[in-house]
């Protein structure tokens, strides 16, 4: 009986443990699988392009220069001169050349405007021609234009160039190689270019006795006093210097008219009337006079310095 009882223990101890053993359902798996835990999604920013342009970058352009002042030719300063061009003004004739007192002013101001030598072309006009009302086919004309009033009507001027006065050019033995003052010529036979402020000089302020003589061109007026056709003619100042030394030795200068500061001649660069180029060309001229180069051209190529007879009003 007690061996019954003991076997019947072990049986319930055996059937136990296999009860711990098993699973749920009958031969099912009752391992759980791993729990598999998704990495964490990477998301890497992706940085917008910038789409805000540079800023422009603009050279302002120089309204006096190639590119901004409103020539007659685009990039080009057209400058024009006579026809023939005399010493000391220009040198052989030629004001590519840069030689002489305005074909040196000239590239000068062109320089100051930004404009190279090969930017600057020439033509060639009359004196009076220029001078009449209408529009130009040149910038501005550079051959000894007095700033006159009447001319300021119907044509452009810059500020002065040069200021000069006149004189009288005359052979030893004229009539009037000796003259001290204007009434000493009331009866001389005098003469000059026509248009010029010259020629307005004998008839205006002279007022000889008889007519002045006219003449198209400084070379024809030359001529007369070379044949004596007349006592005298009369030029601005550096001309008279020029003639008596080079061209016409044998006479000499009688003397320079003795005239008050605002009487002076004052040359100007020619412009058409309204001219889109004076305020530059002015702003160049006041640039050259203060920084001595004017002045220094002058000396360069203007003879001066001799001791003259002053005629006297």
């Amino acid at each position: 009986m007690l061996r019954n009882r003991t076997l019947l223990g072990l049986l319930v101890v055996v059937g136990l443990a296999a009860a711990a053993c098993g699973g749920g359902d009958a031969g099912g798996d009752t391992t759980a699988a791993p729990e598999t835990t998704a990495a964490p999604e990477t998301t890497q920013a992706t940085e917008a392009p910038d789409t805000t342009a540079a800023p422009e970058t603009t050279m302002a352009t120089n309204p006096c220069g190639p590119d901004g002042l409103a020539t007659v030719q685009p990039g080009v300063l057209t400058v024009a001169t006579g026809e023939p061009a005399f010493p000391p003004w220009v040198i052989d004739d030629d004001p590519t050349n840069g030689q002489g007192f305005e074909s040196a002013v000239t590239y000068a101001v062109a320089d100051y405007l930004g404009y190279g030598a090969d930017q600057v072309t020439w033509i060639r006009t009359g004196f009076d021609d220029a001078i009449a009302p209408g529009p130009k086919d040149f910038d501005f004309n550079i051959q000894q234009y007095s700033i006159t009033a009447d001319r300021d009507e119907v044509v452009d001027f810059s500020v002065p160039y040069y200021t000069t006065n006149q004189a009288l050019v005359a052979y030893g033995d004229s009539a009037v190689a000796g003259a001290a003052s204007v009434g000493d010529l009331t009866g001389a036979k005098l003469g000059a270019q026509v248009g010029t402020t010259s020629f307005d000089y004998i008839e205006l302020v002279i007022q000889p006795e008889t007519p002045a003589a006219a003449y198209d061109t400084n070379a024809d007026a030359k001529l007369a006093l070379d044949a004596k056709q007349i006592d005298g003619l009369v030029f601005d100042l550096p001309t008279a210097f020029y003639i008596t030394a080079v061209e016409i030795p044998e006479a000499s200068i009688v003397g320079v008219f003795d005239v008050s500061p605002d009487q002076a001649d004052n040359f100007g660069l020619l412009m058409a009337d309204g001219s889109p180029v004076k305020a530059c060309v002015d702003e160049a001229l006041e640039a050259l006079r203060a920084d001595g180069t004017l002045d220094a051209l002058a000396a360069e190529w203007i003879v001066t310095g001799s001791e003259l007879t002053t005629i006297a009003p």
